[in-house]
C-alpha cells in the first residue's frame, strides 16, 4: 500500500512555500466560490463546498474571505465572476508532461498567458488528449503526521482508510497523501474523521499513470523553473505533473 510519489512531495513543499508568500488565497477563494456555484453554498450538503472551505482554513484565508466567497458562489452576494474551467496540456524538458487547470473569466487572456509562460521557459504546447491520457483522476487526502496530542502512523491511515476506498497511502515527509478513486474522496475524508484523525485537503486530482525520471540536476531545475512560470499565473489553479526526481537530485536543486 505504501508508496512514494516525488511529485507529490515535490508539491507539498511548493504549496507550503506558496502559502507563506499569500499566493494561495486567490487560489483557494476561487475554488470555494465554484463550489458553491455547482453545489449551493451549504457545506453541510455540499462536500465539495465543505473540503474548499477546509482547505482555505488549513491556509489561513480569513473566515471573512471564506464567508464572502461562499456568499458570492452560491448567488447570496453581488460581484460573482462566472469562471470557466480549462485545461492545458504541456510538454516540458525531457519529455516530462503537465496538465495545467486554469479557473478563468477570460479564456483568450488564459490562453495567451500559459503558451506564453511556457514557450519562454523551455516547454512546448501539447495537442489535445496527448498529455492528458498520461494522467487518471483520483481523489487525493493530505493527513499531517503531527497532530493535536499525538502523531500519526502510516498503519493509524490506512487502518482508518482501507474500507472507505483508500488505494494507496504516499509520506510525504511530514505527512500522508491517500490517493482513492476520484468517488471515494468524501468517503475516504469522513472515515478519517470517524477515526479522529484531521486532515489537511481533500479534493480530486490528476495523478500520472507513469512517471517519467529526472535524474540530471539541471534537466530537473529547467523542469521546476517551467512549473514555476505557469502555476505563478493568476488564471492557473494547479499544475499536475509525471516527473520523478529522485531524493539527491532535488537536493542539488535545492541547493
Amino acid at each position: 500500500m505504501s508508496g512514494h510519489s516525488k511529485w507529490a512531495t515535490t508539491k507539498h513543499k511548493k504549496a507550503a512555500i506558496d502559502a507563506k508568500r499569500g499566493k494561495l488565497f486567490a487560489k483557494l477563494i476561487k475554488n470555494i466560490e465554484i463550489a458553491a456555484k455547482m453545489g449551493g453554498p451549504d457545506p453541510a450538503g455540499n462536500p465539495t463546498l465543505y473540503d474548499a472551505i477546509q482547505k482555505a482554513k488549513k491556509q489561513s484565508v480569513p473566515n471573512k474571505n471564506i464567508d464572502s466567497a461562499v456568499k458570492r458562489g452560491g448567488g447570496l452576494e453581488g460581484g460573482a465572476v462566472d469562471y470557466e474551467t480549462i485545461m492545458y496540456e504541456v510538454y516540458g524538458p525531457q519529455g516530462v508532461a503537465l496538465l495545467v487547470e486554469c479557473l478563468t473569466d477570460n479564456r483568450n487572456r488564459a490562453a495567451m498567458e500559459v503558451r506564453t509562460a511556457v514557450t519562454r521557459n523551455g516547454g512546448t504546447m501539447a495537442d489535445p488528449g496527448s498529455v492528458s491520457r498520461l494522467f487518471n483522476r483520483k481523489g487525493v487526502v493530505v493527513v499531517p503526521k503531527a497532530q493535536e496530542g499525538r502523531d500519526v502512523s502510516e498503519d493509524d491511515v490506512l487502518e482508518a482508510t482501507l474500507d472507505a476506498g483508500a488505494e494507496e497511502v504516499i509520506d510525504l515527509g511530514d505527512g500522508f497523501e491517500v490517493q482513492s478513486e476520484a468517488s471515494d474522496v468524501v468517503a475516504v475524508r469522513t472515515a478519517l474523521q470517524a477515526a479522529g484523525i484531521d486532515y489537511d485537503s481533500a479534493e480530486v486530482q490528476f495523478v500520472a499513470s507513469m512517471d517519467i525520471p529526472v535524474a540530471d540536476p539541471e534537466a530537473a531545475g529547467k523542469v521546476f523553473r517551467l512549473v514555476d512560470a505557469v502555476d505563478d499565473l493568476d488564471d492557473v489553479q494547479n499544475v499536475f505533473s509525471n516527473a520523478d526526481v529522485p531524493d539527491e537530485v532535488m537536493e542539488a536543486v535545492e541547493a
